[in-house]
């Protein structure tokens, strides 16, 4: 059994790490960026750079050194198996919108969260590119740059900024004018992020996320007093053999509320 001062103790020093790993990542990353470098397609059209290799190696350094009983699940490291049986884990994307870091858009992130068990407890997203450092610890609040962030009140659908695929925010109205789309953010934990900090009033994942392009953000959202949850209102659980996700949406909490209703009764083909 863990003592809770311990454990407190633990958590504090835990986010202490995970602060400094993150910000030295992201300096990494940006040092990097718009340079000429070596890249390549893995999978089917999942792009990687040196720079995703490079900034991995240094979190899972500092990560892994510091806590070596925690469990690791990055985008860029082989599965370890061993993680299912780890009370805690690390969840990482090194570089979260690599398309757009290689095409030289500033919409890319380092998106790091500890996991307990299949929540979120410690969250940080960083966007060198715009000095954004979005943080968030299970009860406790989210800060972006320090300050706190609050996702939008209201539950209306005339003209809320969204974003996510054209199809899905389309079918919240038969009239595609009522909806304000919002361009395009290369990192989906930033997209997340601008629904915490109330830049949008909601935004949507497509299926085939993964638990490292999500697990930050979405405690982010969650103390930032949004909600984020399956279309069908389920809770995410991250650190599970499947790290796949179906179509997701995050908003504040009356308006998240009205959108899984909306789709209740009009669900996706």
């Amino acid at each position: 059994m863990v003592d809770a001062d311990t454990d407190d103790w633990t958590k504090a020093r835990d986010a202490a790490l995970l602060t400094r790993a993150v910000q030295e990542a992201g300096r990494l990353a940006l040092s990097l960026f718009r340079t000429e470098l070596k890249n390549w397609i893995k999978g089917a059209s999942s792009p990687v750079s040196e720079a995703d290799i490079a900034v991995n190696d240094l979190l899972e350094e500092r990560l892994r050194s510091a806590t070596p009983d925690y469990g690791w699940l990055s985008e860029e490291s082989a599965d370890d198996a061993t993680r299912l049986g780890k009370r805690l884990t690390w969840i990482v994307d090194p570089i979260d919108g690599t398309r757009a870091y290689l095409a030289g858009r500033e919409d890319w992130c380092v998106s790091v969260a500890l996991v307990e068990k299949t929540a979120p407890v410690l969250a940080a997203v960083y966007a060198p590119a715009t000095e954004e450092f979005f943080f968030a610890a299970r009860g406790q609040g989210a800060t972006r740059n320090d300050t706190s962030v609050h996702a939008n009140a209201g539950t209306d659908f005339i003209f809320p900024r969204m974003a996510g695929p054209k199809p899905l925010v389309q079918r919240l109205s038969p009239t595609a004018d009522e909806i304000a789309l919002y361009p395009r953010i290369g990192s989906l934990a930033l997209r997340l992020c601008r629904v915490a900090q109330g830049h949008l009033d909601a935004a949507f994942a497509g299926g085939q996320s993964r638990d490292w392009d999500l697990a930050a953000a979405n405690l982010i959202v969650q103390e930032a007093d949004g909600k984020m949850t399956a279309l069908s209102g389920d809770a995410i659980e991250y650190n599970r053999r499947e790290v796949s996700h179906g179509v997701l949406v995050a908003a504040g909490r009356d308006r998240h509320a009205r959108i899984v209703e909306h789709f209740r009764h009009r669900p996706l083909p």
